[in-house]
């Protein structure tokens, strides 16, 4: 992969009109937009729509699962036929990729996306992910379409990672646009605006906590809105929404998936000792393991979280934990190897 990879996120609330329709201006002018950037970047378009588009067609929809399930199989084929439409005169074909949280959960079938999305590539075909909400099931499933594109930035090593909403960018208290934040901490989310669409599953707080995963991995994130004039080629260079910087550290491919693809089975608490000792990227010894919330199987993923409940790594279990008490009273037990902790 040559060109740098591109992840454009479009939420429920940025492409459809207030009767659930897909909105069709900001369709073609994301055609308009990419199509320029095609040649720049391998791009991946995220798009939600599939839910808001087909459920005005169910009577009595009530937002339960299966109703979600069954609008999405309405919406799914409207939404795909609408991109192809206005895609259709810049000679961009398109490739749907339904997605579901176990692809993302195995590697194997991880990598099979990444072949796959490379072939498409190679090809001049833009794959338009969304997630496959007919067979997903409540317990494996993404929380909305904001995970599944910073997984997808994350797991393709991205450059950026473009968030398009309703409003044009991060909102201060008093309704004016961030422009830039350089670190997403606890004072970020205190004075943002915390409201969501009644279209979208997500709202400004997911959108953080997705921004705030792949700048620790890299990843410039920028959140902004197509009602701005050129917003996607504006987003890109930093001339409008709110553009969420990248931190500086190096993150080999397999410990990205480790920290966001992975399936959290666990949290473990550990005490100062052993949270200073995984920052200096040491081993995690079960002596200093305050308490765990369930029992862990050697491979299982789990979070690790300091005395005050700040989650602070990702790591994968090197033994069986059942009972924390047994194991601490051995000497020098790793519960997780320093190759296998990630520090968020």
């Amino acid at each position: 992969m040559k060109k740098p990879v591109l992840v454009i996120k479009f939420g429920s609330a940025a492409i459809t009109t207030k009767e659930g329709d897909v909105d069709e201006r900001i369709v073609l002018e994301i055609a308009r937009q990419t199509a320029q950037l095609q040649s720049k970047y391998n791009i991946v378009l995220v798009s939600s729509g599939a839910v808001a588009a087909g459920k005005k067609y169910l009577k009595n929809y009530d937002g339960s699962l299966s109703a979600r399930k069954a609008a999405a199989a309405i919406g799914n084929p409207l939404l795909v036929r609408t991109y192809s439409t206005y895609f259709k005169p810049f000679n961009i074909a398109l490739a749907q990729s339904l997605c579901e949280r176990q692809h993302f959960a195995n590697r194997a079938q991880f990598l099979q996306l990444k072949d796959t999305y490379r072939e498409l590539w190679k090809n001049n075909i833009i794959p338009i992910a969304n997630e496959n909400d007919v067979v997903s099931n409540k317990e494996l499933k993404f929380s909305d379409n904001d995970e599944l594109a910073t997984l997808i930035a994350v797991g393709f090593g991205a450059e950026q990672l473009l968030f398009s909403t309703s409003v044009p960018g991060v909102l201060d208290s008093k309704g004016k646009v961030i422009s830039q934040i350089s670190m997403i901490d606890k004072d970020v989310f205190s004075v943002v605006k915390k409201e969501k669409s009644a279209v979208g599953l997500g709202g400004m707080t997911s959108k953080l906590n997705f921004a705030r995963l792949a700048n620790q991995m890299g990843i410039q994130t920028v959140i902004f809105s197509m009602q701005t004039t050129d917003g996607i080629l504006k987003a890109i260079t930093g001339e409008t929404g709110t553009v969420c910087l990248p931190q500086k550290k190096k993150v080999s491919s397999r410990n990205k998936w480790l920290a966001t693809g992975s399936l959290i089975k666990a949290l473990v608490y550990v005490d100062e000792g052993a949270a200073n000792a995984i920052q200096r990227r040491k081993s995690l010894l079960a002596v200093g393991v305050v308490t765990i919330n369930q029992a862990l199987e050697t491979g299982e993923v789990f979070q690790i979280a300091n005395e005050s409940g700040e989650v602070f790594a990702v790591a994968k279990s090197k033994i069986d934990v059942t009972d924390v008490e047994s194991i601490r009273k051995k000497k020098n037990v790793a519960i997780a190897h320093a190759d296998d902790i990630v520090l968020l």
